[in-house]
């Protein structure tokens, strides 16, 4: 099952949607915590009524927050099987700057398939060329990741109007988003 893009939601409603899927009971059995608590972290937090506890997410995020130190998400990641990469900061871009975001996408494409090409040209791949290879391909996933959140954000205009003539300077409309799903 591929994830889904989780947006703004919190910590005690990801809890609770992964629960309904796999069972309190089942973690409450594996963490040997009660299913009163386990229920609790699928609650918002709310101190005047008692309702709701510091989630293990919640944990988590503090631990983040407090250190500083990325390697704590990537070692979850690699737990899950995964590899964690930092999206960079969609910065606002000028409607000139499409086509040079989009040639760097492809750039970043073509440096990856030089150092695979380069790796498997005696026909073995070391660990040094496994660990040149990973870090290529974090920089596309970074590049592109910049990309679609630019597009998301509607910071990519048209450079000219859709019947081919150039547009005058400042008369850029907006590209319609579409629907989201």
């Amino acid at each position: 099952m591929r994830p889904r893009h989780l947006g703004g939601m919190q910590s005690h409603e990801l809890l609770r949607d992964v629960l309904q899927k796999s069972g309190a009971k089942q973690l409450a059995s594996a963490t040997g915590l009660s299913l009163s608590m386990i229920y609790k972290w699928t609650e918002p937090p709310n101190p005047a009524t008692g309702s709701g506890a510091a989630n293990p997410l919640d944990r988590i995020a503090t631990l983040l927050q407090c250190t500083g130190d990325p390697r704590i998400v990537q070692w979850i990641c690699q737990r899950a099987g995964g590899f964690f990469i930092e999206n960079p900061a969609a910065t606002r871009q000028n409607p000139e700057r499409l086509i040079p975001a989009t040639h760097e996408i492809i750039q970043e494409f073509s440096d990856l398939l030089a150092v695979i090409a380069a790796a498997v040209a005696d026909n073995q791949i070391t660990n040094q060329e496994a660990t040149d290879i990973r870090g290529r391909w974090e920089e596309l996933k970074s590049a592109t990741e910049g990309f679609v959140q630019c597009c998301e954000q509607g910071n990519f205009q048209p450079l000219k109007p859709a019947n081919g003539a150039k547009a005058p300077p400042g008369a850029h409309r907006t590209v319609p988003r579409p629907a989201s799903h």
